[in-house]
């Protein structure tokens, strides 16, 4: 049995941080993961999505260049070169945080998946079993795609998927006008893809403030249709796209047909596959371990969660602050501190 002092699971932007932070007290760091490695961020978060966003904005800016007297008479996007520089560039950022894995010792990673058999044992998928005295939670989270939008068959995006593709579509639906749906929306838009947006609720990315809402909506309405509380009554993959009926703001149902339906419908934290049943962690209603936000301590003292598990603040600084946080409290328990 292999013995640590702190096992850090996942290797995402807060586990790295976690494990470095850890490292500064103790030479007993485990960090573990079964891979892809290079972090959501890096592969298929902000970084390619900023990529597409700047492609966005330079045609937007060459649209809008008349305002200053300056013409650029006709604009060409070339959708492959667009998509081609995306990848480029998001695998130069995830070999950049590959490469800096490379100076973590050997003994120090283990690539592999592992589940709590108690609440301080782990075990591995091959049968391997690790006492841990304090563990970090870091294993980060993924697309959540509602039952609805699964009838899109092989015509539904995630935004993990969209930066695949070879060339921009023609047309995309895009479900969930969250802060990723947004800015993958508008970007593409901007880019010539013909966009609708659905949502559910009312909600316009995570505004609070009524007026400033019903604002944003405005905004966004003058680019591309956006109904912030649609009603959905049909999916359907055909071999032309996808079909998509919705009530029109006539109040008539219509069909529309896009290339790809893509889903931006939120993530949930990868935590139920940690066989968290088998400890004595408090979790909320989504099975989410209960934590402190200020010390990311979780009910069992010497387990902490950070990053998107806690599905908290899932954005990539505040993963880092929180892997930070998370590693130093770890390493130095039962010097907790926020």
């Amino acid at each position: 049995m292999r013995k640590v002092k702190v096992a850090v699971i996942g290797a995402g932007t807060a586990g790295l941080t976690a494990y470095r932070a850890a490292l500064k007290h103790t030479d007993s760091v485990l960090l573990i993961d079964s891979g892809p490695l290079g972090t959501t961020c890096a592969r298929v978060g902000c970084m390619p999505s900023k990529l597409l966003i700047a492609a966005a904005e330079a045609a937007w800016h060459m649209r809008h260049a008349p305002l200053f007297g300056v013409s650029a008479k006709q604009i060409e996007i070339d959708g492959q070169q667009v998509m081609q520089r995306v990848r480029q560039l998001r695998d130069r950022f995830v070999r950049k945080v590959i490469e800096g894995m490379d100076s973590i010792p050997e003994e120090n990673m283990l690539h592999e998946a592992v589940r709590f058999k108690s609440d301080h044992l782990l075990e591995t998928t091959s049968g391997e079993v690790i006492e841990a005295e304090r563990v970090v939670i870091a294993t980060g989270s993924r697309p959540a795609v509602p039952d609805l939008l699964k009838s899109a068959g092989n015509r539904l995006l995630l935004n993990d998927d969209l930066f695949e593709l070879e060339d921009l579509p023609q047309s995309v639906a895009v479900f969930g006008p969250g802060v990723i749906g947004l800015e993958l929306g508008q970007a593409l838009h901007r880019l010539g893809v013909r966009v609708r947006m659905f949502g559910l609720g009312g909600a316009v990315g995570p505004i609070g403030d009524e007026q400033v809402r019903k604002a944003a909506l405005e905004c966004f309405s003058e680019e591309f249709p956006l109904d912030a509380d649609a009603w959905v009554s049909e999916i359907q993959e055909t071999d032309a796209g996808v079909h998509v009926t919705f009530t029109g703001p006539n109040g008539q149902s219509t069909t529309e047909t896009f290339d790809y339906l893509l889903a931006a419908t939120g993530r949930r934290p990868n935590v139920d596959q940690l066989g968290l049943e088998n400890t004595n962690l408090e979790c909320d209603t989504q099975g989410i371990p209960v934590f402190d936000p200020d010390t990311l301590q979780c009910s069992v003292s010497h387990i902490f969660i950070a990053g998107d598990a806690n599905n908290y603040l899932p954005l990539l600084h505040e993963a880092a602050d929180e892997g930070d946080i998370a590693g130093r409290n770890a390493a130095l328990l039962p010097d907790v501190k926020p």
